[in-house]
């Protein structure tokens, strides 16, 4: 392809009405720009800024496999650095980047994440055992009290005491305040993001977060002055890492990252687990094929059984495909001039890898809008094909063990417990926050799971 100057077509719509339709209606937005304009589509900002949509398996690996040189990521997010602090992994470049991401990669990878399967299954049960037969519940809070408490317990370190319920209470409150409706568009209007005291909604969120900040700040000291060398949290093993040069990290590292971990890791899995859920009870032919292959690995299968479940793994991957949780990578701002799909994109373009447009491509996934775990059974796709977490040197370092919680979660669940949905209308995806979720009001009903001639589950 010859190189231009030019970069794809221009969408033509006003940007006040742009940025509406992209926090009202996420999907849409995208759909609607792809139907119209295809594969590449740039966007007028503020000023002279210009973004450019790639969703084409192509474009996708031309970026993933550039020089990171070329690109600065910290600067076109650094809307999230109030909640995440100037030294989390997400908004960091160059050597900084990579010598956190060599810290933080080893304790989420490997025998230890493996080594925390026990803790995800006892902490699914405990929330999972609170629920009413027969009565309605808010399966999106039960996912959250899970995920939540399995942070708490795996990141951080804490299962009880007044620390973990001030931490548990505190961080609830603000990350439910700051994803409602309302408040998701203060991502995006800078307007909103005015202190006007502890009353207004922005000063309530700065208060909080001063709260959550101190806590944690006297959790990493305390972790810090205990003679016990030997605990196995993530927490632990961050402040036991050393770079090459011998260095640790500084607590405010500590800090960011564990913000970091706790942001990327608490609403996106429980966002996952909503949507699972609600497929499963939507297609009792997928349901039926995944009870008969946990009622195969007998009474009470260990972690690691379950995380090489071939149909569980595919329910997870499908469910990350059709409403992947974050609907485009983080962007890149262009810092030295490169080509993509043979534009010559100029220094400050800034350029969004759309992950929900690549996984609803109709020549890589037949019938995108099916829910069809089969696919991941029948082919293994590409890094530039599916994506959920990311890609290139900015993929999630936490994606194993996502993906590893959900199959836990999900397993320990189904073999306990028939959950149907309260409505059986379809919904679709809305906006929380930055990702895209389930709406916050779904209700399902809990009954103890029963054997079947077909579908013989352990109780």
């Amino acid at each position: 392809m010859i190189a231009t100057n030019n970069l794809p077509q221009p969408i033509k719509m006003p940007l006040w009405l742009r940025r509406i339709k992209f926090i009202m209606q996420p999907v849409k937005y995208v759909e609607d720009f792809a139907k119209i304009y295809g594969d590449s589509f740039t966007l007028s900002g503020s000023g002279d800024s210009r973004l450019v949509y790639f969703s084409q398996p192509e474009a996708l690996e031309q970026i993933f496999t550039a020089d990171p040189s070329h690109f600065e990521v910290g600067r076109g997010n650094r809307g999230l650095r109030f909640l995440l602090g100037d030294r989390s992994l997400m908004l960091m470049d160059g050597e900084p980047h990579q010598r956190q991401r060599q810290l933080l990669t080893p304790p989420f990878n490997g025998e230890r994440m493996r080594a925390y399967g026990q803790d995800i299954q006892e902490i699914t049960r405990q929330v999972s055992d609170n629920w009413q037969m027969g009565k309605p519940f808010n399966i999106r809070e039960s996912m959250q009290e899970i995920t939540l408490r399995v942070i708490l317990r795996v990141i951080f370190g804490l299962d009880e005491g007044e620390m973990f319920e001030e931490l548990r209470r505190s961080l609830c409150s603000l990350l439910d305040f700051m994803t409602s409706p309302i408040m998701s568009s203060a991502f995006f209007f800078r307007f909103m993001q005015k202190d006007f005291g502890a009353w207004s909604p922005w000063g309530w969120i700065v208060r909080q977060q001063q709260h959550i900040d101190k806590l944690i700040y006297t959790l990493i000291q305390q972790r810090r002055a205990e003679p016990d060398q030997n605990r196995q949290d993530i927490l632990s093993l961050m402040m036991t890492a050393r770079d090459q040069e011998g260095q640790e990290m500084s607590d405010q590292e500590l800090h960011d990252e564990l913000m970091t971990v706790l942001v990327a890791g608490h609403e996106t899995t429980a966002s996952a687990l909503t949507w699972a859920f609600y497929w499963l009870d939507r297609l009792p032919e997928v349901q039926e094929k995944l009870l008969q292959e946990l009622n195969d690995l007998g009474v009470n299968p260990e972690p690691s059984q379950i995380a090489k479940m071939p149909y569980l793994t595919a329910v997870c991957q499908e469910t990350l495909r059709i409403y992947p949780i974050a609907m485009a990578c983080f962007v890149r701002v262009v810092k030295n001039p490169i080509e993509i799909m043979g534009y010559k994109l100029p220094e400050g373009t800034i350029i969004s890898p759309s992950i929900y447009l690549a996984h609803h491509r109709e020549s890589v996934y037949p019938q995108p809008k099916k829910f069809k775990p089969e696919r991941f059974l029948e082919r293994q796709f590409s890094p530039y094909e599916y994506l959920p977490f990311g890609g290139g040197n900015r993929r999630c370092i936490g994606l194993a063990f996502a993906q590893y919680e959900m199959k836990i979660v999900l397993a320990t669940i189904l073999s306990h417990f028939q959950l149907s949905l309260l409505n059986k209308h379809p919904v679709n995806p809305v906006r929380r926050g930055l990702t895209l979720a389930a709406p916050g009001g779904m209700k399902m009903i809990a009954n103890h799971q029963i054997k079947n001639p077909h579908t013989a589950v352990a109780v």
